[in-house]
């Protein structure tokens, strides 16, 4: 027999709604930092001399059984409820293995190609500035408005990474140039990924998206792998860190950001998110090894600033 209201204590009534807001900031504070790791983890590979190409294809190739796994799971809960069926289910998921080779495949390709030749802090700069560019590309290709301070956060964010990259192509010329544009890539494409997917998920929900991006993504990259490089045996350090790049920063993160998203806003979410960065760089600092200077601190504030801007200018009205 359900509770009546009135029996409930005014204070648990009051402290529930606060203790799952508590709890969805945890998480997303939690997911932030282990999507924050990914740079790290991928650098700390790269110093075992493995390539972007047999990287990506073991991250994605330890991930995509959990993600089976779950779609599988998923799609047999809604037959047992005997959910309706979308009309346009077939063709969306079509659409979404297309999707998926441009988020998942192709964006992470050109990231870890960055990486190859810039530190982690600066990937991590560029790459966190796409959503700038879901602005830009939704108004060029899909009519989507453009607030005046999402412009202004643009040019603070590109203004900050301007600094930074003049002091790398001073340090480091043309390599500085090829990994910031191999990022940059990634960036747009990822951008692009998140207005196409937007409709797709619609249809097929975000669990049944997921699990065919990822398998198209997967595919994909295990087949260029296979294309472009010998089968030889890795080591045991290579392979953990494997499985860590593939557990710890790809699947656990998206399911903590996914149980944030379902306490709090997405608005809070994405705040919450600006710590990824900060995170990259301390840990690239301490593990990595990797020098921080005055530009650097200054680049890195106008990056984030010029995102928070955006971040705020978003915010539905109420």
């Amino acid at each position: 027999m359900p509770a009546d209201s009135s029996t409930i204590p005014e204070t648990t009534a009051r402290t529930a709604p606060a203790n799952r807001l508590w709890v969805g900031y945890t998480l997303a504070a939690v997911g932030a930092f282990l999507f924050a790791t990914k740079s790290i983890i991928i650098k700390l590979a790269y110093a075992e001399q493995v390539d972007a190409e047999t990287l990506l294809a073991l991250r994605m190739s330890m991930a995509l059984p959990i993600y089976l796994a779950i779609g599988v799971w998923g799609a047999w809960r809604e037959r047992r409820a005997a959910a309706p069926v979308h009309p346009g289910r077939n063709r969306a998921l079509g659409y979404a293995a297309l999707v998926g080779l441009l988020g998942y495949w192709f964006s992470s390709y050109t990231d870890f190609k960055g990486l190859e030749y810039i530190s982690a802090q600066f990937e991590r700069l560029i790459l966190f500035t796409y959503p700038l560019f879901v602005v830009l590309l939704g108004a060029a290709f899909f009519r989507q408005p453009v607030r005046a301070r999402a412009l202004l956060a643009f040019v603070v964010s590109y203004a900050g990474l301007a600094m930074i990259f003049t002091q790398d192509f001073a340090l480091n010329g043309e390599t500085a140039l090829i990994g910031c544009g191999w990022v940059m890539v990634a960036a747009v494409s990822f951008a692009l990924y998140q207005l196409l997917a937007r409709e797709i998920i619609a249809v097929l929900g975000p669990r049944l998206f997921t699990c065919v991006a990822m398998s198209a993504a997967s595919v994909a990259a295990i087949l260029q792998f296979l294309l472009t490089h010998p089968l030889q045996p890795l080591s045991a350090y290579v392979l953990w860190l494997g499985v860590v790049i593939a557990i710890g920063a790809t699947v656990l993160p998206s399911f903590f950001m996914n149980a944030a998203l379902s306490r709090i806003s997405a608005q809070a979410n994405s705040t919450i998110g600006t710590m990824s960065p900060i995170a990259t760089i301390v840990l690239a600092v301490v593990v990595l090894g990797e020098p921080i200077t005055l530009i650097d601190v200054i680049g890195s504030v106008l990056v984030l600033t010029g995102v928070g801007v955006f971040t705020l200018a978003s915010r539905p009205a109420k």
